[in-house]
């Protein structure tokens, strides 16, 4: 492969970046919201259905099983035909996902739901990142990862008030029905704006050895980077799928103001990304950024586990800690582009966050089942611990950016 890698233009308007960093911003908003799909109406689904704790986390991992491994995947794809396309697929996927699930009568047909959403999430991260690191000009890149960020955190945000609202006001099918709607008005946009979104595919010369894409998986920082997705994932996916069950056994504290606090986290995680991509933008050390915001809400979150505040102060220190972890989004992508080699983005991204995705798989089948024994308490005490398994994954890779020269770069048409 020869190397030809994209340069834009020293002044790039502001505009043309800003719309830009809108459109990847408003697509990963629906893709966290899709994280989300399930999770607002599992106290629905146990009524209706009868089915326990266990089950219910199942399906999360069901959805980010099939996520995880297409996203690694995908990354491969998105390098070879441009991210717009895998990025038009997505939407659709979700839409009928959506829809799909306005229509189920019982556990498999929630299962059908979960794999196709899983579908769908798949093809974001390597195509959002595709995006904003081709036609996005550098100066401004920290501000980009930090909307990036900031919009998929309100994407889950809106999921809980989105679900109870249009299921208080007709029922959870009619609320499914307008999600479809939702995505379609999403897709509608982005192709409206499709010339926004156009990348440069990666081009394999017929004399390039065909193991050579792959030559990144020998990178060690890669997996250090695959490690601290998986372990920081596996915490987050305990306060979305029981933070709500935990307040309320606890605690003693409504479903509606349970559901409130988890919505809270999450608007105070989309703060916490806004502030944390100015600190990205001046820090050259990444993932010291990372460590200590990650170690400050594991303390929190531990706290919250030990019951020794009162329901008020417990939900309160709840949505700091997604303050906390908000911080230190802008410089975990930053952290990542370092660590990514020239021309291997897609594949690298692909994999790396595929690590969310495993971590989101990992963690119902291991904490549903503190669920369902009651230790609702040690539940958050194991996520807290986990959290802090982050740090030392995130300070390994600080230790090994710098040594993806081994990759040579490859050629970009």
């Amino acid at each position: 492969m020869t190397a030809a890698t994209q340069t834009l233009p020293l002044s790039v308007p502001l505009k043309q970046d800003a719309t830009i960093i809108g459109l990847v911003g408003l697509a990963h908003a629906s893709s966290h919201f899709g994280h989300l799909l399930l999770p607002p109406l599992f106290p629905v689904f146990m009524a209706e259905f009868g089915l326990s704790f266990s089950q219910l986390g199942a399906l999360m991992s069901v959805f980010f099983v099939v996520s995880g491994i297409g996203q690694a995947s995908a990354g491969f794809v998105v390098d070879k035909v441009g991210a717009r396309p895998m990025l038009f697929a997505a939407l659709a996927l979700f839409a009928l996902a959506a829809l799909l699930a306005s229509t189920v009568t019982g556990y498999s047909g929630l299962l059908m739901v979960a794999a196709l959403a899983g579908l769908a999430n798949a093809t974001f991260h390597p195509v959002d990142f595709t995006i904003l690191n081709q036609r996005v000009s550098t100066p401004r890149l920290g501000h980009a990862f930090s909307a990036h960020g900031l919009t998929g955190n309100l994407g889950w945000a809106a999921a809980p008030v989105f679900f109870a609202t249009f299921t208080a006001l007709s029922n959870w099918r009619t609320a499914y029905v307008v999600a479809a709607l939702l995505y379609v008005g999403v897709l509608a946009l982005m192709w409206l704006q499709r010339d926004k979104l156009k990348t440069q595919a990666v081009v394999h010369h017929e004399d390039t050895p065909a193991e050579h894409s792959m030559a990144f998986m020998k990178l060690p920082v890669v997996w250090w980077c695959f490690a601290f997705f998986l372990l920081s994932t596996m915490t987050l996916s305990v306060v979305q799928n029981y933070s709500a069950s935990i307040l309320k056994a606890m605690h003693g504290i409504s479903f509606e103001a349970a559901t409130l606090t988890l919505t809270a986290y999450m608007l105070c995680g989309a703060l916490g990304m806004f502030v944390g991509g100015f600190v990205a933008a001046r820090s050259r050390h990444s993932d010291r950024v990372v460590a200590l915001s990650m170690s400050v809400a594991a303390v929190l979150l531990a706290l919250c586990g030990t019951g020794f505040f009162g329901a008020t102060l417990t939900m309160v220190v709840l949505a700091a800690t997604g303050f906390a972890v908000g911080i230190g989004g802008p410089s975990r992508d930053m952290m990542i582009k370092k660590a990514t080699p020239k021309g291997a983005t897609g594949r690298v991204y692909g994999l790396v966050y595929s690590g969310l995705d495993t971590g989101f798989a990992i963690s119902p089948l291991i904490f549903g089942a503190f669920m369902d024994r009651g230790w609702y308490g040690a539940t958050l005490l194991g996520a807290a611990a986990v959290l802090l398994l982050s740090v030392v994954a995130a300070l390994g890779v600080g230790r090994r950016i710098g040594t993806t020269g081994l990759l040579k770069p490859a050629a970009v048409a």
